[in-house]
């Protein structure tokens, strides 16, 4: 009985070695892809984000909606960060709170957008170094089973295999590692400037409001 299962395990670790370097390799591919991502938005949108938040503050200040309008299109903020801000701008006539759940709802949106990014390097950078133990632990077998008949051309081809799925890992893994943890340093500081953008509208309206209010109950005064 005991041989019976020692022969399904082997049997079932055996059938897995084709599937764990496929994963693997899928797993490097995917990590080329991450590459070229992590390049192209470092060109496209890090290097393009040129704008210093206090200054821009100090821009919106005393200013009315479509004058915010205007100074957020000729920010240096993200084409995302600028979308969400003119959503905002553009919904003056909302209740208060409407406009605060709507900032909200806008920020909790790039957020998501964020952590879906994110999620996938951080997927890799976990699941990579399984597959490459799982990779370097199957072909073991038959390299034990190899040297103790003295089979040496299989057992430096077990061995070959070991470790370049262990290489192949760990490589995908670190690459993975260092991506998501850049990215998410970026982001965070996205949504750090969005936040303090969204919160500078929200007062700005809300004196703009309250000035057309007054304004409205000095004329009827004056009438």
């Amino acid at each position: 009985m005991s041989e019976l299962v020692k022969d399904i395990l082997r049997i079932v670790s055996s059938s897995l070695q084709i599937p764990t370097i496929i994963v693997l390799l899928l797993l490097i591919l995917a990590t080329v892809i991450l590459i070229g991502s992590f390049i192209a938005e470092f060109i496209s949108e890090r290097k393009a984000l040129k704008e210093d938040i206090p200054k821009l503050i100090d821009d919106m200040q005393n200013k009315s909606s479509a004058q915010l309008l205007e100074v957020i299109k000729n920010s240096g903020l993200l084409k995302r960060q600028k979308a969400a801000a003119e959503k905002l701008i553009t919904r003056i006539k909302y209740p208060d709170n409407t406009r605060e759940a709507l900032a909200r709802q806008l920020l909790a949106d790039e957020e998501a957008r964020y952590t879906k990014i994110t999620k996938i390097t951080d997927i890799i950078a976990r699941v990579a170094p399984m597959f490459g133990l799982m990779g370097t632990l199957i072909p073991l077998g038959p390299g034990l089973i190899a040297l103790s008949q003295g089979d040496t051309k299989t057992l430096s081809d077990s061995l070959l295999i070991a470790f370049d799925t262990t290489v192949a890992g760990l490589i995908s893994a670190a690459i993975a590692y260092v991506i998501s943890g850049i990215r998410k340093n970026w982001y965070e500081k996205y949504m750090v400037g969005l936040e303090t953008v969204m919160e500078t509208i929200l007062e700005e309206q809300n004196r703009e409001r309250m000035n057309a209010l007054a304004k409205l109950r000095a004329q009827k005064e004056d009438k």
